[in-house]
């Protein structure tokens, strides 16, 4: 019976500390023993709540904070773009004055070195338009002279014909030689204007920064093999030693006009000229729809260039290429692009359970190379212009106190000079034309990068509010299974007090009694 008893009233005890615990910790359980169920249950609860706090606390509003510069920053690019498209259509109107011709080409300048500066944009020091090299900033900051092999991988698309406007010594005439005998000598039928084929290269001042000779270009594309019948990336008859190497103070567009087999490049302007045999080859080159993982229409345009001034793009963002720096130490970029099968650097976060977002736009789908180099060809067609139209100015002050033989060769030159500005402001004039459709273009790439950056922000907004609807119920959950019911508890404990004293009494009672009292 005491044995008995003391189990009993110890039991009573135990029950009224965990009752005791509870009340004090407000938990049903603190430790797993307690109620093994609810603590599994409270376990993975609290992995819920966990995963939500850090999708809803920080996944999230990082991700939100991303979008929020990248979406900044392509707008700011559509609004510069629009602008350059502004510009072109002032200056594709014919009755333009110098005046109005030198602010155009201020206002594009302008524009060409802000384009590449917004592309610059960082998040926490992580640039955003660098795909998985977020340390790496998106274009030079300063002068550098690292030397890179470069592949381009274009199409036949990337071929274009170039008016050039061969003007001669005209540009070079002063009140002081004018009448000298090169310069007496300008007549109208020295101004031609000559159409050449080209490839222009992203990058220009292809030389290296001691002005030394640049290395040959070469050429490859898809050739079917003789024997497989298979076809092939290959270099097969334009080697780098076909190439004529040319300055641009020469006159190359001339020879490449003239010379079908021509094939000759421009490292100052990063243009390879094409005669027509060469432009006929590389148009023949086109993609097999019946093959897949292989684009037979591409053409690979391999080059070095070592000078790289501010603001120039990174072109390990955006090609196949290798560095090698002031140590001779050779690093390897993008080489996946060669193979066809390159993936996308794209960056995501979780921002929920199994659910991830991309947050970032890469440079090569909105700033692209293109973009410059279309300034630099407008830019130039407007300086021609205005550098004639200076030179008619000289001439025409020159023939109000000109006589003699001196009048009648600024009579030349003045003829010669009206018909190139009539050539120049022709070939001006439609360039800027097409300049307005190839904005546009670039327009439409960097409005579809808003659209697209938009279309993520508002699903993460959504994600967002799902995310707190999550957290509110985990934490529901949560505390339904493992906190305590106070009044329940309370009552319970009450009752096991009572329940150990009156236990004690009983058993302090039964214990007074002797064995005589039952005989």
């Amino acid at each position: 019976m005491q044995r008995n008893n003391l189990s009993n009233i110890n039991t009573n005890k135990v029950y009224q500390d965990k009752l005791s615990t509870q009340m004090s910790t407000q938990k049903k359980v603190s430790r797993p023993s307690d109620d093994p169920v609810v603590s599994i249950r409270a376990l993975r609860l609290r992995s819920n709540v966990t995963e939500v706090t850090q999708y809803y606390s920080k996944n999230i509003p990082d991700a939100e904070s991303w979008l929020d510069v990248t979406e900044d920053a392509l707008k700011n690019l559509t609004e510069i773009i629009t602008n350059m498209i502004k510009q072109c259509t002032k200056a594709s109107n014919g009755d333009l004055k110098s005046a109005d011709r030198q602010i155009i080409l201020e206002q594009l300048k302008a524009l060409g070195d802000e384009v590449y500066s917004t592309g610059d944009a960082d998040y926490a020091g992580r640039y955003v338009f660098t795909g998985y090299r977020t340390d790496t900033s998106l274009s030079f900051d300063k002068e550098y002279n690292t030397k890179y092999e470069i592949t381009e991988q274009l199409d036949n698309s990337s071929i274009t014909q170039l008016t050039k406007i061969d003007t001669g010594k005209l540009l070079d005439i002063t009140a002081a030689n004018y009448n000298n005998a090169n310069n007496s000598k300008i007549t109208e039928q020295d101004i031609k204007s000559t159409e050449v084929y080209r490839i222009q290269l992203a990058y220009d001042d292809c030389r290296d920064k001691n002005a030394n000779p640049a290395a040959a270009p070469s050429i490859s594309f898809y050739e079917k093999d003789p024997v497989t019948g298979e076809a092939v990336m290959k270099e097969p008859t334009w080697d780098s030693t076909m190439f004529t190497i040319k300055s641009s103070t020469e006159d190359p567009y001339t020879e490449a006009a003239k010379n079908d087999d021509a094939l000759i490049y421009v490292p100052d302007t990063g243009e390879i000229l094409l005669g027509r045999n060469r432009y006929d080859k590389l148009m023949a080159c086109k993609d097999d729809p019946s093959t897949s993982g292989k684009n037979e229409g591409e053409i690979r345009v391999t080059y070095q260039k070592d000078h790289w001034v501010k603001g120039d793009l990174r072109p390990e963002h955006y090609f196949a290429c290798t560095s090698t720096d002031a140590d001779q130490k050779v690093t390897k970029y993008n080489q996946e692009y060669l193979k066809g099968d390159a993936a996308k650097q794209v960056i995501e976060y979780d921002v929920g359970f199994n659910q991830t977002i991309q947050v970032n736009s890469t440079a090569d789908e909105c700033f692209q190379h293109g973009i410059g180099r279309t300034v630099d060809d407008l830019v130039q067609a407007m300086q021609d212009v205005v550098d004639l139209e200076n030179v008619k100015t000289k001439i025409e002050g020159l023939q109000e106190t000109a006589t003699g033989t001196d009048a009648e060769t600024l009579t030349k030159q003045m003829e010669a000079v009206e018909k190139a500005l009539t050539l120049a402001k022709d070939k001006c004039q439609k360039m800027f034309e097409s300049g307005i459709t190839t904005f546009q273009g670039y327009l439409d790439d960097a409005n579809l990068c808003v659209t697209n950056c938009g279309t993520r922000s508002s699903k993460l907004e959504l994600i967002d509010n799902r995310m707190k609807s999550q957290k509110t119920t985990f934490e529901t959950l949560k505390s339904e299974n493992e906190d305590i019911d106070v009044t329940e508890t309370a009552i319970d404990l009450k009752s096991a007090e009572m329940t150990y004293e009156a236990a004690l009494m009983a058993t302090g009672k039964v214990m007074q009694t002797t064995l005589l009292n039952f005989i």
